[in-house]
C-alpha cells in the first residue's frame, strides 16, 4: 500500500496575508456603501479571492464585522495607552480632552469605524462586540486617570468610565445620522457629555499624582 505523502501546510503567513486582505476589502467596501452593501461575495470580488476563501476565515458578514469591530478598538486602545505628558496636565478634564481627541481623530479618518460604531445598522453581533470591547476601554481608562491622578474609590456595580464612552459615542452617532460625520459641534457635545457623566463621580478638583504609578 503506498501511503501518499502529507500534503505541506501553507505557511501561516500566507493566511494572515489573505485575512488581512479581506478586511482591507471589507473595510473599502463599508466605508463606501455602508453596511448594506456588503457580502461575502462583494468582499471576494473586491480582495480578488474566491468566496470558499472568504468563508474559509469568516463564515458570515456579522463575523467579518465583528473582526472589524475588533480592529477599530485595537485602534482606540493604542489612543487610550500611548504616552501623555504629566506636566501638560492641569485638571482630570484636561487628560480626558486628551483621550477623546484622540478616539475621535480616528473616528475622523476611519468611515469604516464611523459605520460600524456608530451607524444605526442593527446588527446585534456587532453591537454586542462593542459593548464589551467599551469595557475593556474602560478599564484603560480607569487605569490612565489612575496614573496620572488620585481617583477615589468608583462603584464596582457601574462601568463608569465604559458608560461615559457609550453615552458620547451616541452623541458622535446622532451626528453620523444626520451629517455622516461627526461635526466639530457635536465633537464638542460628545466630550461635555463624558465629562459630564464621569464628573458625577469624580470631584471637580482631582489631586494630581506628583509621581506617576
Amino acid at each position: 500500500m503506498t501511503t501518499r505523502p502529507a500534503a505541506p501546510r501553507k505557511p501561516r503567513a500566507r493566511s494572515q496575508a489573505r485575512i488581512d486582505a479581506i478586511l482591507d476589502a471589507a473595510r473599502t467596501l463599508l466605508a463606501a456603501e455602508g453596511v448594506a452593501g456588503l457580502s461575502i461575495y462583494s468582499v471576494a470580488e473586491r480582495a480578488q479571492i474566491p468566496p470558499s476563501s472568504v468563508y474559509h476565515f469568516f463564515a458570515s458578514v456579522p463575523a467579518l464585522l465583528e473582526a472589524l469591530t475588533a480592529d477599530v478598538h485595537a485602534a482606540f486602545r493604542a489612543a487610550i495607552q500611548a504616552p501623555i505628558e504629566h506636566d501638560s496636565l492641569k485638571h482630570w478634564r484636561d487628560l480626558s480632552c486628551i483621550v477623546e481627541q484622540r478616539m475621535l481623530t480616528i473616528y475622523d479618518h476611519d468611515a469604516a469605524a464611523r459605520q460600524l460604531i456608530l451607524a444605526q445598522h442593527g446588527l446585534t453581533e456587532v453591537t454586542q462586540a462593542d459593548r464589551q470591547h467599551d469595557l475593556e476601554l474602560g478599564d484603560l481608562m480607569l487605569t490612565v486617570f489612575n496614573r496620572h491622578f488620585e481617583v477615589p474609590t468608583l462603584p464596582s456595580d457601574v462601568d463608569v468610565f465604559a458608560l461615559a464612552l457609550e453615552l458620547s459615542d451616541r452623541v458622535y452617532a446622532r451626528s453620523v445620522h444626520q451629517h455622516g460625520l461627526i461635526t466639530p459641534r457635536m465633537a464638542e457635545e460628545g466630550m461635555r457629555v463624558f465629562d459630564a457623566y464621569v464628573g458625577l463621580y469624580l470631584p471637580a478638583y482631582l489631586p494630581k499624582r506628583q509621581v506617576l504609578v
